[in-house]
């Protein structure tokens, strides 16, 4: 009996979004409207390697940008729900999938004393160059027209899952835990007995009720939360079964 958890990052295991916090070390706190202006839908990651030359140009140094980043408030309940994973550990492969980078997730995760808790992070490789920019590269290539260029998470899942069975891993249940548009792909790869659980009042909830009300519902069985709580109750009730 071993179950997969799968988590998004911002707006789920954070409350914000990892990459418009770091506009806070800009100048004023804000972006100039021509550089705010340019991100082209599907284009987010070039659009950060914008924001991050930007920070670069105005002297926005590593330490002041890790000082902020770790100052960004997780879910409500997260805390309790990550710890709770951590101490069952036996029960519970967790890996993130995220748009957002590396660097960001790293620092997050090791300021709360959280890393040990996931398997495997997938997201954008980010490294500070020998000038002391930040860069940010895509995560990989695919074919999916749903997703954006430089991350389809359902490519990411499925791999995953292929590797874990050849290492003779197989999961009793996935659970997927996100909230934005591009968690919708990898949610409608579960099956059956899988269960998605997306942020109430989120792009991913209104996303699976539209489909739903289309008459093309998920396969997976869907449970809303609104507080990491929620997800802590599921998983406290697998964990009894």
């Amino acid at each position: 009996m071993k179950f997969l958890l799968v988590f998004d990052f911002d707006h789920t295991i954070i409350d914000e979004n990892s990459d418009t916090w770091i506009v806070k070390c800009a100048p004023g706190r804000k972006l100039p409207n021509g550089l705010r202006n340019s991100y082209q839908p599907g284009h987010w990651t070039e659009y950060m390697g914008r924001v991050f030359v930007y920070l670069g140009d105005n002297g926005v140094k590593e330490d002041e940008m890790k000082r902020t980043m770790t100052t960004i408030p997780f879910t409500a309940g997260m805390l309790d729900l990550l710890g709770f994973i951590g101490e069952n550990k036996e029960l519970f492969d967790c890996i993130i999938v995220s748009d957002s980078n590396t660097v960001f997730i790293d620092w997050i995760l090791k300021g709360a004393d959280f890393h040990k808790v996931f398997d495997e992070v997938f997201t954008n490789p980010a490294a500070f160059s020998s000038t002391g920019y930040l860069t940010v590269q895509h995560f990989h290539a695919h074919q999916c027209a749903k997703c954006p260029k430089n991350l389809c998470k359902r490519k990411v899942l499925k791999e995953f899952l292929d590797k874990q069975l050849e290492r003779g891993v197989s999961y009793t249940q996935i659970v997927y835990i996100g909230d934005g548009g591009n968690d919708l792909c990898p949610v409608m790869f579960l099956k059956k007995n899988d269960i998605a659980m997306p942020r109430q009042g989120y792009t991913l909830e209104k996303k699976i009720s539209q489909l739903a009300q289309s008459l093309s519902p998920v396969q997976c069985s869907v449970l809303v939360w609104s507080s990491a709580m929620d997800i802590m109750s599921y998983l406290k009730l697998l964990t009894k079964e």
